[in-house]
């Protein structure tokens, strides 16, 4: 063997073994054929004449021979010494056609043919009459023309079939392999490099997971004092919270099989395929038992059943269900067979696919804490080259509601922003800058503003920051600035939420008139609007109707809810006396807060030409420079609070909390 493996690595690093491709021998096959149609349609090819023509060359004593094919079909030869003639011009003399007949005509039937020869040898001298050679020609072309149609149907049949059940030369290239499971296997063999270590900010659910690895590697510890393995852990989270990650540690720490699959695989055109791939599956986990089956978004094929369905149509995810549902409430849990999943969509899957005894533990990952945001950081920070400057805590505090695939981000753009800036090592300016990019988008440095448009952009930016200055439930202001980026993006305030599970009316109200800041900023100092609040005017719209008819915030409507009755029905779930309600308590409550918005302006008259005016010398303000310019917060903020907040930090909130304002 060491031989082999010897002679194998003597060839060379330029050398490579050359493979062979069947598709070869399909091209050269059809080129051949081609190139015989068109040698035989050009190749033998005679002038067809009536039977009078024939009669004229019999006469003049130009024939050479008569041969009858296939008793239909009589071929005339010409004498060689009268080809050269001028009756016989227009024929071809090349090599090709050098013994081939010259003309031909239909015979109609042999007594017929010979009754007409006798007639015309009666008038021709002995060494001029003419004698029929009979004999029987099969021509292969003529055959090919039927046999070459089925060859190439077949053989496109064959392909098309290759490419939908996985590829020519991959292992589902044979056609009856379509309904194999397309599953990985990790085992001892395709070790995988991610373990518990590298996942961080999800101690509740590692602690489920560790448990359901621990079944697999002791089950006598369980199953001594009567419990049973858990048949199925369902991950369910927002996107990017580390569900796949989670699932992938499990496969690197568990010394068991673990196959992985994605929801899709199993859904095909051909119907039935996917209940196959589900059994060939199952059928393989239980022969490598002990081990996990992971199948990553199962809502592709876990969607509730009767949605949607066509009256006398088929369902194939219906079914492919089905048969998941019987294979596992099939298996018994001694077999230790787990089933893991994850999914962003929980609200769509059947009822019968969560209850005990198929998924018997659901675990929740939620975006990270601020512990957890920490942790998240210090993992990514361990591959990054960076500063001692650079603090895993402030970076936690700068990123309210990111999840762990968006610090991901963020860590993976400062290392290249700081690659870019030919930097050695990655510092806080690189931080700042990757998170301005990734909330606001690219830097639009040549984006010709006129001098009009950005007077109105900075006094607009600069209603909201003073807005949000002096109301005492704002977000602390962080930064303010009328540097365009991203897609219509022209400027933006950014605020620094604290940590907060639960929103009072003043808190939603209060940012309701620092989101109005920058229209009522338009409307005081230019005395008309522009279209630079659309952003601004969506969140005030959701967040009163929500105020209204979810939170139930107004004595008018009172405490009623209409989230839930809203989700399940296409149509208003209430009448339309309620909804004239709504929409009058909404017109209301916007039109209060925007007058209070302009009123506080007003009052702030002076702070918000200062701002402005710094905003259009300098287009970048943080929260060190609003201090000098127009003094200290009327509210103050906690220590803590202070000392995530230095002077040039530029941080972000989740869009979503409707925290971060844009013109």
């Amino acid at each position: 063997m060491n031989e082999t493996r010897n002679t194998k690595n003597n060839k060379g690093p330029n050398k490579k073994g050359s493979k062979f491709n069947i598709y070869w021998i399909y091209g050269i096959v059809i080129l051949v054929l081609l190139v015989i149609q068109v040698y035989s349609a050009g190749v033998g090819a005679s002038e067809e004449i009536s039977y009078k023509r024939f009669n004229e060359l019999a006469q003049s004593g130009a024939i050479d021979k008569l041969e009858v094919v296939n008793k239909t079909t009589a071929k005339v030869y010409i004498k060689k010494s009268r080809l050269d003639s001028e009756e016989f011009k227009n024929i071809s003399t090349d090599a090709f056609n050098i013994n081939q007949p010259h003309f031909n005509f239909n015979i109609g039937t042999v007594d017929a043919l010979e009754t007409r020869l006798e007639k015309i040898n009666e008038s021709l001298q002995p060494d001029q009459q003419i004698f029929p050679l009979y004999r029987n020609e099969y021509s292969w072309t003529s055959a090919l023309t039927y046999i070459l149609p089925i060859i190439l149907i077949v053989a496109i049949w064959i392909f098309i079939m290759r490419r939908m059940s996985g590829g020519a030369g991959g292992p589902g290239a044979q056609i009856f392999n379509i309904g194999k499971s397309k599953a990985t296997l990790f085992d001892k063999d395709t070790k995988v490099n991610v373990t518990f270590q590298d996942v961080a900010g999800l101690d509740e659910a590692k602690e489920e997971v560790i448990e359901v690895v621990d079944f697999l590697k002791n089950p006598k510890k369980y199953t001594a004092l009567g419990g049973k393995i858990p048949k199925g852990v369902l991950l369910v989270g927002p996107p990017g919270t580390g569900k796949t990650l989670l699932a992938k540690a499990v496969a690197g720490e568990a010394e068991v099989p673990f196959f992985t699959i994605s929801g899709s695989d199993f859904v095909e055109m051909f119907v039935g395929v996917g209940a196959s791939r589900v059994r060939d599956l199952f059928r393989q986990a239980r022969e490598k038992a002990p081990c996990i089956i992971f199948i990553d978004e199962i809502d592709a094929i876990g969607r509730a059943r009767g949605r949607n369905s066509i009256q006398g149509g088929n369902d194939e995810r219906e079914n492919t269900l089905n048969q998941l549902l019987v294979e596992m409430d099939g298996f018994s849990s001694e077999k230790g067979v787990i089933l893991m999943a994850a999914t962003n969509r929980p609200d769509v899957l059947d009822s019968a696919l969560l209850r005990p005894g198929r998924f018997d533990r659901q675990i929740g990952i939620d975006r990270p804490d601020l512990n957890g945001r920490e942790q998240i950081f210090r993992v990514h920070l361990k591959h990054i080259k960076a500063s001692s400057a650079v603090n895993a805590e402030v970076l936690a505090e700068m990123t309210p509601g990111f999840a762990g695939a968006e610090i991901a981000n963020v860590c993976n753009e400062s290392a290249l922003i700081a690659a870019r800036r030919g930097k050695k090592k990655v510092d806080m300016d690189d931080f700042n800058y990757a998170l301005d990019k990734v909330i606001g988008g690219l830097e639009k440095k040549n984006k010709l503003i006129s001098p009009g448009e950005k007077k109105v952009i900075a006094y607009h930016e600069a209603g909201h920051a003073i807005c949000g200055w002096f109301l005492e439930h704002a977000s602390p202001l962080v930064k303010v600035t009328i540097v365009p980026r991203g897609i219509g993006t022209l400027g933006y305030a950014q605020y620094l939420p604290k940590e907060e599970y639960i929103t009072s009316t003043e808190q939603l109200l209060d940012r309701m008139c620092m989101t109005f800041g920058g229209r009522a900023a338009e409307t005081i100092v230019f005395g008309k609007v522009s279209t630079g609040a659309q952003n601004d005017l969506d969140q005030i719209t959701k967040m009163a109707y929500s105020m209204i008819s979810v939170y139930g915030m107004n004595e008018n409507v009172g405490n009623v809810s209409f989230y839930g009755l809203q989700k399940d029905q296409i149509s208003k779930p209430y009448s339309e006396e309620t909804s004239a309600l709504i929409d009058s308590e909404v017109r209301k409550m916007v039109q209060i807060q925007f007058e209070r918005a302009k009123d506080l302006l007003s009052k702030h008259r002076n702070e918000l030409e200062i701002l402005a005016h710094a905003l259009l010398e300098k287009e970048v303000v943080v929260k060190s420079d609003l201090e000098l310019l127009i003094g200290n917060r009327p509210y103050p903020e906690e220590e803590k609070l202070k000392k995530q907040l230095p002077d040039q930090i530029v941080s972000i909130e989740d869009v979503d909390d409707n925290n971060t304002t844009t013109t």
